[in-house]
């Protein structure tokens, strides 16, 4: 079996020295340089991701008008759409058993999956056509080939980029946590887009009225909402489960977002034909058969992510309750 040493280092006596043969630690000026940068290499790259990130998002608001974003009507219809995955969101940070995640991880994360979306928006908008001409099947096959795996991925990157690197992502559980919040993010961005490509901002009004814009725009995307979370805290858990597992790393990523983008594009794929059959066969309105396959879908996989965080906190709760047992009776013996 390989090991992390060279055969030198394994065989060799603690007082040779193998600095520069065998093993490497900072010692002279050019280390020191080299490890400097290194960082300037490492943060460098991290920078422009955000920023090209940044740039795309300008675009796509500028598209609309940098106006929407405060507006009021604008911002009520785009809160009511993202009130179900809040709620998730929040269960899922409510349910981490381990130390509280810090307030600025979580706005951090939250703005990156902001930004890292327009990744996925440009992608998406680029490749689609490509697949279009092929019918049903080729949307299909862009479901799961490319909208699936895009944008999952760029919300776990939203987690990489800063949270996954910071000393206090310090458990498994920690993944799920961020992976949702970058998947609240993620419904933000996308809601507001969707909102305003589909609401006439000349009859929108701040009241009661603005709940039926855009034929329920808020409802419908609202409904959307929650799956975005369940995908990303999935894959969020097992770049957690792979932060801790670094001699697997990459296989426990791929894992969790194939898992993850899997789930996404079936959703896609079933959403619309079902939904009509649905309605047809039941004679029920769109967005009720719309919200029945919401409920089953989404509470089917939510389901299934509740009970994996169960099972995590079971299992910290008794090992923690082991180390316990443990050390009591050393301490009964001690004070004797």
């Amino acid at each position: 079996m390989p090991t992390d040493e060279d055969p030198i280092a394994s065989r060799a006596d603690d007082d040779r020295d193998l600095y520069d043969v065998a093993t490497w630690e900072e010692r002279t000026s050019l280390d020191g340089l080299s490890v400097a940068l290194y960082w300037l290499l490492t943060r460098s790259a991290k920078a422009g991701v955000v920023l090209v990130a940044f740039v795309g998002l300008l675009a796509i608001l500028g598209s609309f008008g940098l106006g929407l974003l405060f507006d009021p009507a604008i911002a009520i219809l785009l809160g009511l759409s993202v009130v179900p995955a809040l709620g998730l969101a929040v269960y899922v940070y409510v349910s981490d058993v381990t130390t509280g995640e810090p307030l600025s991880l979580l706005v951090a994360t939250f703005l990156l999956s902001i930004l890292t979306a327009t990744f996925a928006a440009i992608l998406n908008s680029v490749l689609q056509p490509y697949f279009r001409p092929l019918g049903f099947l080729g949307i299909v096959v862009f479901f799961f080939v490319v909208v699936g795996p895009i944008e999952e991925s760029v919300k776990l990157l939203a987690v990489r980029l800063y949270a996954y690197t910071d000393n206090r992502f310090d458990a498994v559980i920690d993944g799920a946590v961020y992976g949702a919040i970058a998947g609240l993010g993620f419904v933000v961005i996308e809601n507001f887009v969707y909102i305003a490509q589909n609401v006439d901002m000349a009859e929108l009004t701040v009241g009661i009225a603005t709940l039926g814009a855009g034929d329920g725009i808020a409802a419908l995307r609202a409904l959307a909402g929650p799956g975005h979370v369940v995908y990303s805290a999935f894959a969020g858990y097992y770049l957690g489960l792979a932060k801790f597992n670094p001699g697997n790393r990459g296989p426990i990523i791929v894992k969790g977002l194939v898992l993850a983008a899997a789930i996404h594009a079936l959703y896609n794929t079933l959403v619309g034909p079902v939904t009509g059959i649905a309605s047809g066969l039941l004679g029920l309105p769109q967005v009720v058969a719309l919200f029945g396959f919401v409920v089953v879908f989404q509470g089917a996989f939510g389901y299934i992510l509740i009970r994996k965080i169960r099972r995590y906190r079971d299992a910290f709760l008794d090992t923690r309750d082991a180390v316990g047992a443990d050390v009591e009776p050393e301490l009964d013996e001690f004070e004797q």
